[in-house]
């Protein structure tokens, strides 16, 4: 059994297997490549076992999404970490070794990223994760080096290796043991946010996470939802609802929700504002795919063992990331008061 299995998700992501996979091959050491591909329409299949016959391939039968598929996939590798790699990520040299050596060294370490960068731009920081992620009160993801949309310029300005609140599914490595103890991805979610959620329970568990800047990859982004799509719209809006509904304790979850209902509802009529009615009806439906499903994401909180809030409090900013930003004009996540 390898220690470590590198595990690509692919969906019609031919273009990207081709122009990334001979770096990853070169830059991988000590670890087996898995290609999992969610019932893709394009030649993937065929690429793969003309020019990389010796990449081990799982077929599954339909797309299952990145949250369905992951589980699927993993359910059928065994070691003793998984690196979740997104198809559209080039490595550079040594990038495992860092991350795999971090979980070896801190044995209470679920989890761990790499920096990422941006494939386009290489000195800014990319937006699915950068250089670890955190989430407002009101659960609104950001990340050191990205705030909404700006990206920082990677100044080494956060080089160092610290506990976050979550790591990217674009890259994460996770020590197998708990992802299955965990039950893996929560498949409602289908696609986005799932890390998170994944990750809130990593911390109820009493386990941590961190970025290690030592390790970089450079991420594309983009490569299976447009980011103007309205069901890409629609998943962040609706995940976003089940994982606070989820995860946050009883005591404050009413009082958060209720704020959250308000503050999409204004994002709601924005859009209707600036004429992209599509987008504003992804908020009205992801509210209620919300509403439908209360019943069940509150079956999920209570099975939820959880952690003292203490463990993982800090790592939950306390304030709104996007009054900071729209407001108070915060642009850098150096410059946001945590206190």
């Amino acid at each position: 059994m390898p220690k470590t299995a590198v595990v690509i998700l692919n969906w019609n992501g031919r273009k990207f297997l081709e122009k990334f996979l001979p770096a990853l091959i070169k830059h991988t050491d000590n670890a087996e490549i898995i290609v999992a591909d969610n019932a893709s329409e394009d030649d993937s299949s065929t690429f793969l076992q003309t020019h990389h016959p010796n990449i081990r391939y799982i077929q599954l039968d339909k797309n299952y999404g990145f949250a369905g598929g992951y589980n699927k996939a993993l359910s059928q590798i065994d070691a003793a970490y998984y690196v979740l790699l997104n198809s559209d990520i080039e490595v550079s040299e040594q990038w495992l070794s860092p991350l795999t050596k971090a979980l070896d060294d801190t044995p209470t370490l679920a989890a761990c990223m790499p920096k990422i960068k941006a494939f386009k731009q290489p000195d800014h920081f990319e937006y699915a994760g950068a250089c670890g992620g955190f989430i407002d009160k009101y659960g609104y993801p950001f990340c050191r080096g990205r705030i909404m949309d700006t990206l920082e310029k990677d100044e080494g300005q956060y080089n160092e290796r610290v506990n976050i609140m979550w790591a990217t599914g674009a890259c994460l490595a996770i020590r197998s043991s708990v992802f299955h103890q965990l039950g893996g991805f929560d498949e409602t979610f289908f696609a986005h946010m799932e890390e998170i959620d994944l990750c809130w329970r990593i911390h109820h568990s009493g386990s941590t996470i961190q970025v290690i800047p030592k390790s970089v990859v450079y991420h594309v982004g983009g490569g299976t939802l447009p980011n103007e799509s309205p069901f890409k719209l629609f998943l962040n809006f609706r995940n976003n609802l089940f994982l606070l509904y989820k995860n946050l304790p009883l005591h404050r979850r009413r009082k958060i929700m209720l704020r959250r209902r308000i503050m999409d509802y204004m994002a709601y009529f924005l859009y209707l504002l600036k004429g992209e009615p599509h987008n504003a009806a992804a908020i009205r439906k992801a509210h209620q795919a919300y509403q439908k499903e209360k019943r069940n994401l509150n079956r999920k909180h209570q099975s939820i063992k959880k952690a003292p809030e203490s463990h993982f409090r800090k790592l939950i900013y306390p304030h709104s990331i996007v009054w900071q930003y729209m407001i108070k004009g915060k642009r850098k996540f150096s410059q946001l008061p945590f206190k």
